[in-house]
Order: C-alpha cells, then sequence, then structure tokens
C-alpha cells in the first residue's frame, strides 16, 4: 500500500510541485494551505508524513508542529523553513520534528529526507509495537504466575487438609481402641463405687449430711459413666439406620431445636438454600448430631449477639453445608487441633463435640473444615458425597 502524505503550505506553487513530485514517486497525496484543514486531513486519513511550513498565517508551522505531535504521534513532520540558523533547527526539533527542509530545495533531496523519515518512522513504530508487545508478554507472565502461586498455595493447603485428616483418623483409630479397653476396665470399679454408695445411703438412716454424701457419690459415677459414653461416641458408631433423606429438612428441625436460646441471646439466625439438594442415604439423627454440635458452638461464641449463617448447596458429587457465626473466632494455634478428642477451649468442655462431628463425616466419606481468623469469626464447612 502505498504511503500517504500531506503538505501543508500557505503558497499554492509550493502545494502543487511537492504534490506532483511525490505522486510521480508512488506516494499518495493531501494538500492543506492551512493548518486547521491539514488537521481535519491528517485525523481522517492518518498520514505517515506531515510536510510542514514554518512560516504560515494564522496557525504557525511551530504551533502546528506541536499540536500534530501532541494529536497525531504516528503522523512524524519534516518542517520546510527559509530560515537557516541553527536556533531555529534545534526548537524543531525540541518540538518534536522528525527533520527539517531548507527552501529552496531539490526534488532528490525532498525525496531523500521523506525515505529517511519514513525509514526512521518504520523502526521507531516497529520498536513501540515491540515494547507494547514486551509489555503484554510481561504482564502475560506475571498473570501466569499469580495464577500458578494461587494453584501452589490450593495445592498446599489440599495437601495439608489431607494431612491433617490423615491425623485426624489416626487419632481416632487409636481412640477407638483405648476408649474400648478403658470402658470396660473403668465401668467394673464404677459399678461398685455406685453399689457401694448405695449400700452406705441405706445404713447412714435419716441423717442428712450423710445421705447427701452418698448422693454426690452416686452422681459423681454417673457423671463418669456420662464421659466414657461421650467418649465411645467419638470412635465407635451407635446402632444406625439408613434411609433416603434430605439434609434440609434435617437442619431445619435443628435450627427449631435452638430457637429460643438464639432469641435469648439475641442471635439472628439466616438459612440460605441454593438450589433443591438431592437425598442423600444417610442416618437422620447422626446428621443431626452434626449439626447440633456445630450450632450449638457457634451459639456458644455468640453470648451477647450475632449472626448464625447456615447455608446449604451442593455440586455434581457432593452436597455442602456451611455453618458460620461472628464470634471471635479461633486463634491459628488451636486451628490444627479443634477436632482433637479432649481438645476443648471451655471452662467446662469435654473436648467431645468436635471428634464427634468429624467421626460422624468420616463414616460417610466426607471432609470437613474451618475457616477462622481471630476477631472475624468461623466458618464450618461440612461436605459429603451424593452418591
Amino acid at each position: 500500500m502505498n504511503q500517504k502524505i500531506i503538505v501543508i503550505d500557505d503558497e499554492r506553487m509550493i502545494l502543487d510541485l511537492t504534490a506532483m513530485v511525490l505522486q510521480h514517486r508512488g506516494y499518495e497525496v493531501f494538500t492543506a494551505d492551512n493548518a486547521l484543514t491539514g488537521y481535519d486531513i491528517i485525523a481522517r486519513e492518518q498520514p505517515a508524513v506531515a510536510l510542514l511550513d514554518y512560516m504560515m498565517p494564522q496557525i504557525n508551522g511551530l504551533t502546528a508542529l506541536r499540536e500534530i505531535r501532541q494529536r497525531f504521534p504516528a503522523t512524524y513532520v519534516i518542517m520546510f523553513t527559509g530560515k537557516g540558523s541553527e536556533e531555529i533547527a534545534v526548537e524543531l526539533m525540541k518540538a518534536g520534528a522528525a527533520d527539517y527542509i531548507l527552501k529552496p530545495f531539490s526534488n532528490a533531496n525532498l525525496v531523500d529526507r521523506i525515505d529517511g523519515v519514513l525509514r526512521l518512522r518504520a523502526i521507531e513504530l516497529r520498536n513501540r509495537e515491540l515494547l507494547l508487545e514486551r509489555e503484554r508478554l510481561l504482564a502475560e507472565i506475571e498473570r501466569w504466575n499469580r495464577e500458578l502461586e494461587q494453584r501452589v498455595a490450593e495445592k498446599s493447603l489440599e495437601l495439608e487438609r489431607a494431612h491433617t485428616e490423615i491425623l485426624q483418623s489416626e487419632k481416632l483409630a487409636a481412640l477407638g481402641h483405648l476408649s474400648a479397653g478403658m470402658a470396660h476396665e473403668i465401668r467394673n470399679p464404677l459399678n461398685s463405687i455406685s453399689l457401694f454408695a448405695q449400700v452406705l445411703r441405706t445404713g447412714v438412716g435419716q441423717d442428712p449430711e450423710m445421705l447427701s454424701y452418698a448422693d454426690k457419690i452416686v452422681n459423681e459415677v454417673e457423671r463418669i459413666d456420662d464421659i466414657l459414653v461421650k467418649l465411645l461416641a467419638t470412635s465407635k458408631r451407635s446402632p444406625f439406620q439408613l434411609r433416603s433423606v434430605h439434609v434440609q429438612d434435617i437442619i431445619s428441625r435443628v435450627v427449631a431445636s435452638f430457637d429460643e436460646q438464639a432469641k435469648a441471646q439475641n442471635v439472628e439466625v439466616v438459612v440460605e438454600q441454593l438450589g433443591a439438594p438431592p437425598a442423600i442415604l444417610a442416618d437422620g439423627d447422626e446428621l443431626a448430631q452434626i449439626f447440633s454440635n456445630l450450632i450449638a458452638n457457634a451459639l456458644f461464641e455468640m453470648r451477647v449477639g450475632g449472626r448464625l449463617d447456615i447455608g446449604i448447596g451442593h455440586d455434581e458429587r457432593h452436597l455442602i453445608v456451611t455453618v458460620g457465626d461472628t464470634g471471635g473466632g479461633i486463634p491459628d494455634e488451636y486451628l490444627g487441633r479443634i477436632f482433637d478428642p479432649f481438645f476443648t477451649t471451655k471452662e467446662k468442655g469435654t473436648g467431645f463435640g468436635l471428634s464427634v462431628v468429624l467421626r460422624i463425616v468420616k463414616t460417610y466419606g466426607g471432609s470437613i473444615h474451618v475457616e477462622s481468623a481471630p476477631g472475624a469469626g468461623s466458618r464450618f464447612v461440612v461436605s459429603l458425597p451424593l452418591g
């Protein structure tokens, strides 16, 4: 394609002769006898080179040069000037002229200067393209790096969670063997203590103080037995019955059982169901135990008000339930231990609640993890397979 050139000069003879010479050389030439008309033509035709007279009425060549370089940077300007001082040449080059030609000029000199500027323009435009391409590639590399870092972080988190789940499963298995033996060994002397306490109770007559001692012994025996039952629940599955259940129905019943407590603590309960999760084959009481423990823990963290958010959704393979609170959050040093048996931060807690939750979730081949930060609340995510 022929290069486009515009000649801007107030002398008609210069316009005609220059246009004739350049058209003969194969250029597509446009002419204008003032700067304003020249601006319009440049905006429309986007010529590669503008030949601009230094001395023009209305808008002089120097002002026009600066305007063209600012508005049309892809159009390179060669100045015509009849004044050959070094000061003018320096001024023109500083203003952005690619070259200047002294009047009068020869046709050969004009064409040589234009060819030189076109070569310079081609190199500089190519350099700009390369710089833009370099910036694009650097931005692309940066984006790839961010994506890679994100994927590495996600995989690292997945590995960390998988490692934690393996450790938790091993702890539960070890606890199962230990608790079964402990329960048998401890219950035998407990039974004896309970029987002796009842015998003492019948032998002390009506002495109120002695009767209270006997009652305290029996109550403590029952408390220890209750702890043993909870200990066994963390590792041993109770009798169960599998049937097709909708988790949203179970959660509705569990949430309803906490209504009075939530109102008393000024806690807003929000249940959000995304879509219509399909039914799963499970024991309803076991699933209810999962969400009862999670909700109870959340309410414990919001004793003076807050918001309990429960989300129910699913993807192609998993049912996903989230339980989040606006409580004080879990300190970082505790996050890796909250599912451990006996671990608790409550003054009167046994540390079995989340261990039971983990055992039930693992029974169904699911997973559970927590997202929390001090002062920002906690969010438990339970994932159970659909099939």
